[in-house]
């Protein structure tokens, strides 16, 4: 779209929430002869009225765009605060090339979509690329929060782009801890419902169907109940389930969606149309991406989009209050490290390795009420082998990386795959002051909120042209988040406490408490069962030493062991049959 006075061009992918608001106050200042109702008018009104940084900084929303300057002859590429929408850029046979998917890029005949082996890496690593980095060489991924300029000089000539950091999520956590929320738990409670009421009151208005994810956990229940409180009539929500034990959350979503008095949809999935989306995969998500919970996203995107055109979900909750399983075995298990020396320490790594995952895993089921309530069903016996790789572990953040890796020496498996600085291992400082909760809770919002969770549930649901909203990704809730003390967020054991007392107020708490589950599928039931074939292929011997990017024998041995049935190797195997299935179609 060109600005009124023609100065500006917008490409835009996104939502600006309160373009309304932003348009009064415009308006208060000048008449326009307004074209239409949209927010990407209203985006480049607010360009040439009080220029990009000021109007950046009134935006409340989702976005990723590309703004050309006539006048200056620059171009600006941008992308919102927590890096909800994708935008990749960077030089391909001597074009600049952008887009918010890489298949858009690939279309130009100037493509040349060399893979970078060392993002690879990385991919084997955390199950992801995390930015700045891609899949290709010369291709990146703009940071969130940031603001790139390139002058038609630096565009022809390949200078890198100036960076500037309109909003840095380091710089929002320094400055809640430097100026904590001041008031009792009943205080902190109000302030967050009015905080996240706000939220979903501004992702809630649309001009198409609208409706919600629900899982039946307490970010989801928290959003639809809010939703609800908020809605003259039943919100529409969505959730699947598995027949397979251990998977399936549904009948918890049908208790909380019937309290609540929403529309409510759900459907059983079978394994067989789960596996029926994994052809599906490489394409939607552009490169390759091994978070399996990818096929139960898609699969409720895919639900959802057959009744409405956007949905809201509760992705964040877990980063912003402290509710994943590894911030509290993190926690206690370096809290008792440090009181060991480091000889001590591999000793008890090799005992613990020197029983089988299933001799613990049944060991551990037979001491039931005795383990916390929180770990319950989180606790395995591959949970038991990852901790005996982490023992050795000399510093807090080395551990957490450790606990974080799925292969531990990815460049043993990459040819040529050296690994980059990423956010964990020094790329940027640590802000402040804070605790090893609050730190891994910091890490996993700079990185694995954007890089794995934020990509899976947008290619997911762009995949079938359905808008997902995130009401906890609101700067406002984010920035109030960490004005609050840890201790009003994990307390008494209980992770998200201060959202657990939100929620109470419209859903009652037996009804919510249940022990933590992932969103899921059996991968590796499915890898010795109907998959085998399809993974036998693309794991070959011949044709890994063929392709060239992988040294085989490590592969090889971890499918044989996982074939056997004596190790669970779902999470390493995913990351190379993803990036294996990906390459095949490029």
């Amino acid at each position: 779209m060109e600005s009124l006075s023609g100065r500006y061009l917008l490409v835009f992918n996104g939502e600006i929430y309160n373009f309304r608001e932003i348009r009064q106050e415009i308006e208060a200042k000048e008449i326009l002869p307004w074209r239409g109702h949209t927010d990407t008018e209203v985006m480049l009104a607010a360009f040439e009225t009080w220029g990009i940084d000021a109007a950046l900084n009134r935006f409340v929303g989702m976005f990723a765009f590309a703004l050309w300057d006539r006048q200056d002859r620059c171009l600006y590429l941008c992308r919102d605060r927590m890096g909800e929408k994708p935008l990749y850029y960077g030089w391909s046979g001597g074009v600049f090339l952008f887009g918010s998917e890489l298949k858009a890029m690939r279309s130009h005949p100037a493509w040349r979509g060399e893979v970078d082996r060392r993002a690879l890496a990385l991919l084997l690593r955390y199950n992801y690329v995390p930015a700045p980095y891609s899949i290709h060489v010369g291709i990146r991924k703009v940071v969130p929060g940031t603001l790139l300029r390139l002058d038609a000089e630096a565009i022809r000539t390949g200078i890198e782009p100036a960076a500037k950091t309109f909003w840095s999520l380091a710089k929002a956590v320094e400055r809640g801890l430097a100026t904590p929320f001041a008031g009792s738990d009943v205080d902190v409670a109000d302030e967050l419902d009015r905080l996240l009421r706000q939220a979903v009151a501004g992702q809630m208005v649309a001009d198409v169907p609208l409706g919600a994810f629900l899982s039946g956990g307490v970010d989801s229940s928290t959003i639809v109940a809010l939703m609800q409180a908020q809605s003259p009539r039943p919100v529409k929500t969505f959730s699947i389930g598995f027949h397979e034990k251990g998977y399936d959350e549904a009948i918890f979503a049908k208790r909380i969606a019937r309290y609540l008095g929403t529309d409510h949809t759900e459907l059983y999935v079978t394994s067989a149309q789960a596996q029926a989306i994994i052809p599906r995969l490489p394409t939607m998500y552009d490169e390759p991406f091994s978070d399996a919970s990818q096929i139960p996203t898609f699969l409720v995107a895919q639900l959802a989009r057959q009744r409405v055109t956007v949905s809201l979900s509760g992705d964040a909750g877990d980063e912003l209050f402290g509710g994943y399983n590894r911030y509290f075995l993190a926690r206690g298990v370096w809290n008792a490290l440090r009181l060991l020396p480091f000889p001590l320490r591999r000793a008890l790594a090799a005992f613990l390795t020197r029983f089988s995952p299933a001799a613990w895993s049944n060991f551990l089921a037979r001491l039931g009420p005795s383990v916390p309530p929180q770990l319950r069903g989180g606790i395995g016996g591959d949970k038991v082998h990852k901790l005996a790789s982490v023992l050795p572990a000399q510093t807090p953040s080395e551990m957490y990386r450790s606990f974080t890796s799925h292969w531990d020496a990815p460049e043993d498996i990459v040819i040529g795959g050296i690994e980059p600085l990423t956010a964990l291992t020094g790329l940027s400082p640590i802000p402040g002051v804070m605790t090893f909760t609050e730190v891994m809770m910091y890490l996993d919002t700079l990185s694995y909120l954007p890089d794995d969770i934020l990509a899976k549930v947008d290619r997911a649901s762009m995949a079938v042209s359905l808008e997902s909203r995130i009401p906890f990704l609101d700067h406002r809730v984010v920035e109030f988040a960490w004005r609050l003390p840890l201790s009003v967020k994990i307390r008494h054991g209980e992770g998200k406490w201060i959202l657990r007392q939100v929620l109470y107020k419209y859903v009652p708490k037996k009804l919510v408490e249940r022990p933590k589950m992932g969103f899921g599928v059996p991968i590796d039931v499915w890898l010795r069962g109907p998959l085998r074939d399809w993974a036998e292929d693309l794991l070959s011997e011949s044709r890994l030493r063929q392709e060239g990017y992988f040294n085989p024998a490590p592969i090889r041995r971890k499918w044989a062991e996982h074939l056997s049935g004596r190790r669970n190797w779902q999470y390493h195997l995913w990351d190379v049959l993803m990036f294996q299935a990906w390459l095949e179609i490029q």
